[in-house]
């Protein structure tokens, strides 16, 4: 009597895992990842960020901004540098953390970043100037 009792309070807490498991995929933050992450979404954009891929309106222009690179900190403090030009600033979250106010201090424009992924070692967002898309996929430098 106790053995099945076992097995089926273990069969019980198996699907009870996987059920939650499954709840959480469909709970994305962001429409290309991750589902799940334990690492905040403050830790994961504090890095300093390399291109990956860079597109305005959809045409790959990456060759166009080789070497250009991103800080974000966990204090807010934001900057960037791309051969003789750089720029500083301070970020936040916004709109449920679907975005991030970025707000120029010094050779940096106000964008408001319309995240796409975020995780520990890729981040994908865009932001429009005149209508224009330009879209950024980081990497971790």
């Amino acid at each position: 009597m106790i053995m099945i009792l076992k097995k089926r309070s273990a069969n019980l807490f198996l699907l009870m895992v996987g059920c939650s498991l499954f709840i959480m995929a469909g709970c994305s933050k962001y429409d290309e990842g991750p589902a799940i992450s334990f690492r905040t979404r403050t830790e994961r954009v504090s890095n300093t960020w390399k291109v990956d891929n860079y597109k305005v309106n959809g045409t790959d222009v990456t060759s166009l901004v080789s070497g250009y690179t991103e800080t974000f900190t966990k204090s807010g403090g934001y900057s960037y540098d791309w051969s003789a030009v750089s720029g500083t600033g301070t970020w936040k979250f916004q709109h449920n953390d679907e975005e991030i106010a970025l707000t120029g201090t010094d050779n940096q424009d106000d964008h408001t970043l319309y995240i796409l992924k975020l995780e520990e070692k890729q981040f994908w967002y865009y932001y429009t100037v005149n209508g224009d898309r330009h879209e950024f996929h980081m990497i971790e430098k």
